[in-house]
C-alpha cells in the first residue's frame, strides 16, 4: 500500500499560502444579510462561492486545530436551513494558532477555497474552507451545537454515485443525495459536529494516532471483528477514521475487535489518508475486544506445509528478527518451505550498491533456531541494484526458506538476476532448466518490480515447483473515497502484465506436465475477486486457495477499515483436487496496533 511519511499528521488539510487570521473582539451583531455556512457550502461539494469573497459569516465555534500546518477552527450555524445536501459546519483556515475558543460566537469574513489534501493529481475530494480570514467575536460560552448521530440507520448502503463522465467521472459537481449514497452523506455534514456511540474498531491504531470504526456493526463483519472487503462493490459504507484534537499520548491503543465505549464526538473532516475523518473533541473510553494472535495446526508428518510471509523491509538493522522468528515457529507451527517478501540487502535503505543479503536471511534463520525452530536452509537471487523497486537502496527481493530435515530443494545452476528459467521434459516429467531461476525477468511487466523466483522441491519423493512473487504495489490508486467514481486503478495496468507472464510460466509447467504439483505464492498485492487474481488463475491453471475459506475469513491486509486480501497463495489442479488441501491465514499481524509487518501470513498444507 501507499507509504506514509512521519509528518503526515501536521499535513492534514494544510491550505497553502493562506495568511495567519487577525481577530477583532466587538459586541455589535453580525450583518443580518451576511452569508450563511450552508451557502457556502452549497448543494455539491464545491462551493458556489469557491475563489470568492464572503464577508460576516456568522456561526459558533465547535472546535479548534492548534497543532501542525493546519491550525484553525470550525464553526457551525445554530440556524441551520431545511435542506439536508447543505453543510452548516466549515473549516476555517488561519495558518496559526486561533486566538478564538469553542462556544464563541463569530462572524468571519475571508476567501472560499477547495482544498485538495493531497493535491490534484491524487484524485481527492476537496475540503471546503474560508481562509485570510478576518475574525469578528460576537459573543463567548455559547452553547455549542448539538452533534449529529452518525449511526447504521443514517448512513445509506449504496456507497457513491457514477461520477459525470463528462468531467472525467468526478462526483464533485454533482447534487448531493445523502439519503441515497453513504459519500453524499458524509461530504453534507462535512465541517459539521458529528457522534459515534459504541463503535466498533476495524482497523487498529496505527503509529499516526488515528483507527478506524464501523457504525454499522452487522456489515460484512469478521469472526473476528473487523470488516470485510469483497467485492469493488463492497465498499463498506460505515467504515469512519478517528482522530483526535487532544494529546496524541493519551489517544487509545486499540486492536480489532475493541470498542469505543460510549460517545466520540467532533467535527466531521477530510484528509487525504482515508477521506472522511471524525476528529475528536471528545473520544469515547476503550473497551478491549480481547483479540489474541492465531496459531495454525502443525502439519502432518504426510503433509508438506508451505507458507508466504511479507516480513516488511527486513534488514539485519531491525529489531524485529525474534518476533518474526516466533511467529514462524509458534504461530505458523514451522512450515517445510516459507516464502518471504521485502527481505533487504544486508545493509538496509544504504544505497551503496550492496545487493547480498546473506546477513539479513541468516540472522532470521538464527533467531528461527533460538526460538525452538529448525535450522533453515535458503535459497534466492540477488536482484540487479535498484532495479526491483521498494525502498531506495533496500533492493527487497523473495527469498525461500526451507527445513531440509522434511524437503529437499532441487539445485540446477543457472539461475540468475537476469536470465529467465525455463522448463524442461525430463522423463515425461517437467524440470526446471535452472533452480532457483527467475521468471522472465527482462519482460517490461517487471520493470522496477521484484521479479518471480522459481524453485523445484521434493517432498516424500513427489517433486513441487514454488514460484515466489511480490507484485506491483498499489501506489497511485486513486481512494475510495477519491472523487472520481468509480476510483481509478491504474497500478493494476502493470500487475495485470506482471500476472499474465507468471500464468505463462505455470501453463509452460502443465503443457509439459498435467499433474504437476505448481504453487503460485507471495504479496500479490490485489484481491482474490480482483482482475490480477483472474489472470494469474487463467482457465484453471491457478486458483487461490483462500477462496476456500468462508467469506468473512478471507483477509491478509487490514487498510482504512477494510479487511481484504493481498497475500494469495495459488495452486494448480493437481494440488486441488488431490488428496486434500488445507489453508490458513494465520492472523497475526494486521489486526494488532503492535504488528511486526502489515501482512498476515498463510499456510497452505496438502499432501503432493
Amino acid at each position: 500500500m501507499p507509504s506514509r511519511s512521519s509528518a503526515r499528521l501536521a499535513a492534514l488539510t494544510v491550505a497553502a499560502v493562506c495568511s495567519a487570521a487577525s481577530a477583532v473582539v466587538l459586541t455589535t451583531p453580525a450583518h443580518a444579510d451576511s452569508v450563511r455556512v450552508h451557502d457556502v457550502q452549497g448543494t455539491t461539494r464545491i462551493s458556489p462561492f469557491a475563489g470568492q469573497k464572503v464577508t460576516d459569516v456568522p456561526g459558533i465555534v465547535t472546535a479548534t486545530r492548534t497543532y501542525g500546518s493546519s491550525r484553525g477552527f470550525w464553526i457551525q450555524d445554530p440556524a441551520p436551513d431545511d435542506d439536508p445536501a447543505t453543510s452548516e459546519g466549515v473549516f476555517v483556515f488561519t495558518g496559526s494558532t486561533p486566538k478564538v475558543a469553542v462556544g464563541d460566537s463569530v462572524t468571519v469574513t475571508g476567501t472560499v477555497s477547495e482544498f485538495v489534501p493531497g493535491g490534484a493529481s491524487s484524485g481527492n475530494q476537496s475540503v471546503t474552507e474560508i481562509t485570510k480570514p478576518v475574525i469578528t467575536t460576537v459573543s463567548t460560552g455559547n452553547a455549542v451545537p448539538a452533534p449529529v448521530v452518525v449511526d447504521e440507520d443514517s448512513v445509506p448502503d449504496a456507497y457513491a454515485p457514477t461520477g459525470d463522465s463528462a468531467a472525467a467521472g468526478s462526483v464533485n459537481g454533482l447534487t448531493l443525495a445523502p439519503s441515497t449514497y453513504a459519500l453524499d452523506y458524509y461530504e453534507s455534514l462535512e465541517g459539521m459536529n458529528v457522534q459515534v456511540t459504541d463503535a466498533r474498531v476495524v482497523t487498529a491504531t496505527d503509529p499516526y494516532s488515528e483507527l478506524w470504526v464501523t457504525v454499522k456493526p452487522h456489515e460484512h463483519p469478521s469472526p473476528r471483528g473487523g470488516t470485510v472487503y469483497g467485492s469493488y462493490d463492497s465498499q463498506n459504507t460505515g467504515r469512519l477514521q478517528i482522530q483526535s484534537l487532544g494529546s496524541t499520548a493519551d489517544f487509545p491503543v486499540a486492536n480489532v475487535g475493541d470498542t469505543l465505549e460510549g460517545t466520540t464526538t467532533g467535527p466531521l473532516d477530510f484528509n487525504q489518508y482515508g477521506g472522511y475523518t471524525l476528529v475528536a473533541s471528545k473520544l469515547g473510553t476503550l473497551r478491549s475486544g480481547g483479540l489474541e494472535r492465531e496459531t495454525t495446526r502443525k502439519q502432518s508428518s504426510r503433509e508438506l506445509a508451505v507458507a508466504t510471509y511479507n516480513v516488511e523491509n527486513l534488514d539485519p538493522s531491525d529489531t524485529t528478527f525474534d518476533k518474526h522468528a516466533s511467529a514462524i515457529v509458534n504461530n505458523l507451527q514451522s512450515p517445510d518451505i516459507v516464502s518471504l517478501e521485502e527481505i533487504q540487502d544486508d545493509n538496509g535503505a544504504k544505497d551503496d550498491g550492496t545487493v547480498d543479503a546473506s546477513e539479513t536471511v541468516n540472522k532470521l534463520i538464527d533467531a528461527i533456531v533460538a526460538a525452538g525452530g529448525p535450522k533453515y536452509d535458503w535459497r534466492a537471487i540477488d536482484p540487479v541494484n535498484d532495479q526491483d523497486g521498494g525502498e531506495p537502496g533496500g533492493n527487497i527481493r523473495q527469498a525461500f526458506l526451507f527445513n531440509p530435515e522434511r524437503v529437499s530443494f532441487v539445485d540446477r545452476p543457472g539461475g540468475d538476476s537476469t536470465t529467465a528459467v525455463g522448463v524442461t521434459k525430463v522423463h515425461g516429467k517437467a524440470q526446471l532448466t535452472s533452480s532457483p531461476g527467475r521468471v522472465d525477468p527482462a519482460d517490461a511487466a517487471w520493470s522496477d518490480s521484484r521479479k518471480p523466483l522459481a524453485g523445484e522441491f521434493v517432498f516424500r519423493g513427489k517433486t513441487v515447483f514454488v514460484i515466489a512473487n511480490h507484485l506491483n504495489s498499489k501506489g497511485g490508486d486513486q481512494g475510495l473515497t477519491a472523487q472520481y467514481q468509480p476510483p481509478v486503478r491504474s497500478s493494476e495496468i502493470q500487475r495485470h502484465a506482471q500476472a499474465t507472464v507468471v500464468n505463462a510460466f505455470v501453463k509452460d509447467i502443465l503443457s509439459v506436465q498435467k499433474n504437476a504439483n505448481v504453487i503460485a505464492l507471495g504479496d500479490m498485492n490485489d484481491f482474490e475477486f480482483s482482475g490480477t487474481a483472474k489472470i494469474l488463475e487463467g482457465d484453471g491453471e491457478l486458483w487461490s486457495a483462500i477462496k476456500s475459506l468462508p467469506r468473512g475469513e478471507r483477509y491478509t491486509y487490514d487498510y482504512q477499515g477494510n479487511q481484504q486480501v493481498l497475500d494469495q497463495i495459488l495452486i494448480s489442479p493437481a494440488i486441488r483436487r488431490g488428496c486434500g488441501f488445507e489453508y490458513d491465514s494465520v492472523h497475526i499481524n494486521s489486526e494488532f496496533h503492535d504488528q511486526i509487518s502489515d501482512h498476515d501470513p498463510q499456510v497452505l498444507r496438502f499432501r503432493p
